[in-house]
């Protein structure tokens, strides 16, 4: 049975048809030549390395071409690939690779300490260096060299069979793997190239980490099921990317809020071509109004779109015209994609009352690996996926993204919700960045504290701020207290990570 295979089946339909751009070399790949590769990757892990459908292989690399190849040949062996962040440490890589049973490693050599240390702490079979000889393990590409892909046979796998394990940022605690079958990789391309309107001519960069399920499943899959082209970045450079767009005629363009704020502080954005451009997506993170309207300004198009690593990672749409109409909306659900928004109670919320934000479709996760607990609370038993995002509905139908249900602080009783004094703060023309955490307080039950990063030469205060704040929001949603801070502790997809700016605050008071 053919289950998750996209790069298999586009390669018999467009063999030819170029598939992949990878800029750091200059290689081109049409689909043909990355199906061969992904043939031979599979061998390697069946022939080789001994692994067996449901075996899982970790990877631990930048972005490359061999990412690609791993991705797509778990799609064809049944083989479940758990992609490794490459900025956490060996100690809390260590923990992933235990909790997922990854027996075989592909890295790069650039991580061979921390191989060295997995291999030391953990039970893995054997690891395969990816760029080159290192020590006694398997060298991929000395073995792809030797390896036929056309000896290659698909095994059968079932749509619910698990394509990947993805571990979540752990933003708010211990990182859990994220259980993707082939069912939810095949529906989220299929929902994305109808619903996005893409098309065969289509042409997108990928410079957002492979490790994540952005990065894999935004553009990646979508686009090799209709037939257009990737150009895949080793990583994040705003020159690189400029000029990326402007040689390789993108088409369409997924970043996330950080990503397109430096874009737009990069010298090329005011100069760059962007004639090719149909539309920029953002996602990972609320999109700040400026931001949109600086793209406009620019002439293009920049939707904010919504997504989770657990539920697509595409759920919501919308058109050119829609966005520029509805500024800050998420759009609607997809095809196939039921929403609805619950009251703190478990009722449906009423009108446009905010709630918890629920989806329910054929492209939701299975849940959580070796975490029952966590899965039933998440996804319950009629199939809704509770997100934790607060959202409200207007009377149009569109979606608009308030915050997170554990970012909603209750001060006095009263329910504040951070995203929305983050938004204002960032107006201010000294605020580089921003953001706005709930710590607890003995009259108030809890307070806000606003972390601000200031501009070059700024200087801001507290009483400033306030009053800027003040001008524009409700009293009792100005924070109490405001903290200057160098950077704001974010994950590689842009999402800040609250719990350590809370931690830090309570600390530091608790030692003044």
């Amino acid at each position: 049975m053919i289950a998750g295979d996209i790069l298999g089946e586009r390669a018999r339909l467009t063999p030819d048809k170029l598939a992949l751009v990878y800029p750091p070399t200059g290689e081109c790949f049409t689909f043909a030549q990355l199906d061969d590769r992904s043939r031979k990757c599979a061998l390697l892990w069946t022939k080789v390395a001994g692994q067996i459908k449901g075996d899982r292989v970790g990877i631990l690399a930048h972005n490359c071409v061999e990412y690609i190849d791993a991705f797509f040949a778990a799609a064809k062996s049944g083989i479940i690939i758990v992609p490794l962040n490459s900025r956490l440490t060996a100690g809390e890589l260590e923990g992933i690779v235990r909790d997922s049973g990854v027996c075989a490693l592909m890295y790069e050599r650039q991580f061979s300490d921390v191989v060295s240390a997995l291999s030391t702490a953990t039970k893995l079979d054997c690891c395969i260096v990816l760029d080159g000889p290192n020590q006694d393990h398997l060298d991929y590409r000395a073995l792809m060299h030797d390896l036929n892909g056309a000896e290659w046979r698909n095994f059968a796998c079932a749509p619910e069979d698990i394509h990947c394990l993805l571990y979540t940022s752990g933003t708010t605690g211990k990182p859990k793997g994220v259980m993707v079958p082939h069912r939810m990789v095949l529906w989220n391309a299929y929902n994305t190239t109808m619903c996005w309107q893409l098309r065969e001519d289509d042409v997108s960069p990928i410079f957002t980490p492979l490790c994540h399920a952005g990065g894999l499943t935004v553009f990646l899959t979508a686009l090799f099921a209709i037939g257009g082209t990737i150009v895949l970045h080793r990583g994040f450079d705003a020159a690189e990317i400029w000029r990326t767009i402007q040689v390789e005629r993108c088409t369409v363009v997924m970043g996330v809020p950080t990503i397109y704020k430096f874009l737009m502080e990069a010298p090329e954005f005011e100069k760059v071509s962007l004639d090719s451009v149909r539309w920029f997506i953002s996602g990972g993170a609320p999109l700040p109004l400026y931001i949109i309207k600086a793209y406009q300004r620019r002439g293009v198009t920049l939707k904010q779109g919504y997504g989770l690593t657990e539920v697509g990672v595409n759920c919501f749409t919308m058109t050119a015209a829609d966005s520029c109409v509805k500024l800050g909306s998420i759009g609607k659900p997809m095809m196939f994609t039921e929403a609805r928004l619950l009251a703190n109670d478990g009722s449906a919320a009423n009108g446009d009352e905010t709630g918890e934000l629920c989806l329910r479709g054929p492209h939701v996760c299975r849940g959580y690996w070796n975490s029952p607990e966590p899965t039933s609370a998440a996804l319950d038993a009629d199939g809704w996926f509770h997100t934790g995002d607060l959202a409200r509905c207007d009377e149009d139908g569109f979606f608009y993204i308030v915050g997170r249900a554990k970012d909603m602080l209750i001060s006095g009783g009263i329910n504040v919700y951070p995203a929305e004094i983050e938004a204002e703060l960032v107006l201010h023309p000294d605020v580089k960045d921003a953001a706005v955490v709930g710590v607890p307080h003995d009259t108030w039950g809890e307070i806000g504290v606003a972390f601000v990063v200031q501009r070059e030469g700024a200087m801001l205060t507290s009483d400033g701020l306030a009053k800027f704040l003040s001008e524009r929001l409700a009293k009792f949603k100005v924070p109490r207290d405001f903290v200057f801070i160098e950077n704001l502790p974010r994950t590689p997809y842009g999402k800040v990570i609250k719990r350590e700016l809370q931690e830090q605050y309570v600390r530091e008071k608790a030692g003044a």
